[in-house]
């Protein structure tokens, strides 16, 4: 999956490198992501900008660490070629302030925090939810693994 970042509002660092690490360990848990034929784009940005998509796109007045905007439903995924023209698998946008404010509070590193958010939300644009409890652990479970792979640690073992 070919990954486009576009990063505003956030301290220096290896923030394109971040999201093509998380892409391609997704796409270890989620081998429908390793379609070459995909893209997606990443948007580091600030709690303002998130608040607007988030009251926009969502109907949520609010700011939120991450947001995911699939373009394909997990069906068309599931049986896209993998020969054939570029394919947008979608957008995901991360809040600076709030994913900042989450690393401090639950005292981890802010690029762990980050790479676990960038997972969540490409697993959101593999179709999976978090809507019921089944789901949610499915997606917990999955995204934990994925997370493992990156020397990680469980993000939802952590207590506040």
């Amino acid at each position: 999956m070919e990954v486009e970042t576009d990063v505003e509002h956030w301290p220096a660092g290896d923030w394109e490198g971040l999201a093509q690490r998380a892409a391609g360990a997704a796409a270890t848990g989620e081998p429908m992501l390793s379609n070459v034929r995909l893209s997606a784009s990443v948007l580091f940005t600030c709690d303002e900008e998130v608040h607007s998509l988030n009251r926009k796109w969502r109907e949520r007045d609010k700011p939120t660490n991450v947001l995911s905007f699939p373009m394909l439903a997990r069906d068309e995924l599931q049986w896209l070629a993998p020969v054939g023209p570029p394919v947008l698998l979608g957008d995901i946008a991360l809040a600076f302030e709030t994913c900042a404010a989450e690393a401090s509070a639950k005292g981890i590193d802010l690029v762990d925090h980050a790479s676990h958010l960038l997972v969540h939300g490409f697993m959101h644009l593999a179709g999976y939810d978090h809507q019921d409890d089944d789901s949610a652990a499915v997606m917990e479970r999955l995204e934990t693994q994925v997370l493992a792979k990156l020397g990680i640690a469980d993000p939802y073992s952590i207590v506040e």
